[in-house]
């Protein structure tokens, strides 16, 4: 898209007149329309004012297509931490502009989630390096532990709090209008046997029976004897699953965060070592992360170090990340254990 083409976008827009807009900036309207048309280009000098009466970056009036902008921003949501006030309102700005178009609404709504759930992630680690610090200097204030158990993702044994009835209610509906959406499907069965809704789920497994014919269908069934305490009928599931061949990566992952919750960790470590294996890349980081875990549950410093190291180099070999907040965050874990 060049210049006057955007100029032309977000002018039109805000439903401005290219008089209005000649007017604001002290030109002639045949100096924008020549603009607009690529006659001829606004004076750098100009580019300022320009960006100012948009309410949009310089960069934003350069050549560049919705799609790539969008790329853009996803790029930044991933490489940065804490947004300042300014950069998030320009963010939503751009993104708000683009879901007013039918042909770009989807991706720039999913964009505008992933914005505001970075943000609250940065917020809640702030909140947990702060509640730390509250803990330590009102000498164990029951509401300051309290406000780190919030932050830090805490179990809540109050049910009224803990319960996941709303999501339940709202994936319900949908998968009831979208019958085929997988996925959907599947958030909805982790909540309701995360809630011990356990005949519900039943119900629910029996139509991802009819469209899935992976190792998931186990799983659940696994997940569901385990939740009702029918160990028999648990453990059965659970030979099946591990028998399973031509299984996708994460099968194997699966497997090693089952063996994790039973704390049988050196199964759980051999798992999780051949769902990366199994990995097409770019491999995900995942598996690295959760050894590392458990090496720090057992106290194997030493194990926690190298994991987290190999964390690192997935990063930088297969993703590219060698700096922002998500190589940090890595990086002063290995510190403080070392």
């Amino acid at each position: 898209m060049e210049m006057g083409k955007e100029i032309h976008r977000l002018r039109t827009g805000r439903g401005i007149t290219q008089e209005a807009l000649a007017e604001a900036l002290n030109v002639t309207a045949q100096t924008v329309s020549k603009w607009e048309r690529g006659t001829s280009m606004p004076d750098v000098q100009m580019l300022p004012e320009i960006a100012v009466y948009f309410g949009v970056t310089i960069d934003q009036l350069f050549t560049m297509a919705p799609e790539k902008q969008m790329e853009r921003i996803e790029n930044r949501i991933y490489d940065q931490g804490m947004f300042d006030e300014a950069e998030e309102r320009q963010l939503q700005q751009q993104l708000s502009a683009f879901a007013e178009n039918p042909e770009h609404e989807g991706q720039a709504r999913l964009l505008l989630t992933k914005l505001y759930n970075h943000q609250a992630e940065q917020y809640r680690l702030l909140a947990v390096r702060c509640g730390q610090e509250a803990v330590e200097k009102t000498d164990g204030d029951s509401d300051a532990v309290s406000e780190l158990a919030n932050a830090w993702g805490s179990y809540i044994p109050d049910w009224n709090v803990r319960n996941h009835h709303a999501l339940i209610a709202w994936f319900s509906d949908y998968c009831r209008r979208h019958p085929q959406n997988r996925s959907a499907l599947m958030w909805l069965l982790d909540n309701l046997i995360d809630d011990r809704r356990l005949a519900e789920a039943g119900e629910w497994l029996k139509k991802l029976e009819r469209m899935d014919r992976t190792f998931r269908v186990n799983m659940y069934r696994y997940m569901i004897f385990q939740a009702a305490g029918e160990k028999e009928k648990a453990e059965e599931q659970l030979r099946i699953l591990e028998a399973m061949e031509g299984q996708e990566w994460c099968w194997a992952v699966t497997l090693g965060d089952i063996y994790t919750l039973r704390q049988e960790y050196d199964k759980a470590i051999g798992w999780y070592r051949k769902g990366q294996e199994m990995q097409p890349s770019p491999k995900f980081t995942d598996s690295a992360a959760s050894i590392a875990h458990i090496c720090e549950i057992r106290g194997d410093k030493a194990g926690a170090i190298a994991a987290y190291k190999e964390l690192l180099r997935l990063q930088r070999e297969e993703w590219g990340i060698v700096s922002g907040e998500e190589r940090d965050e890595v990086e002063r874990a290995i510190r403080m254990l070392e």
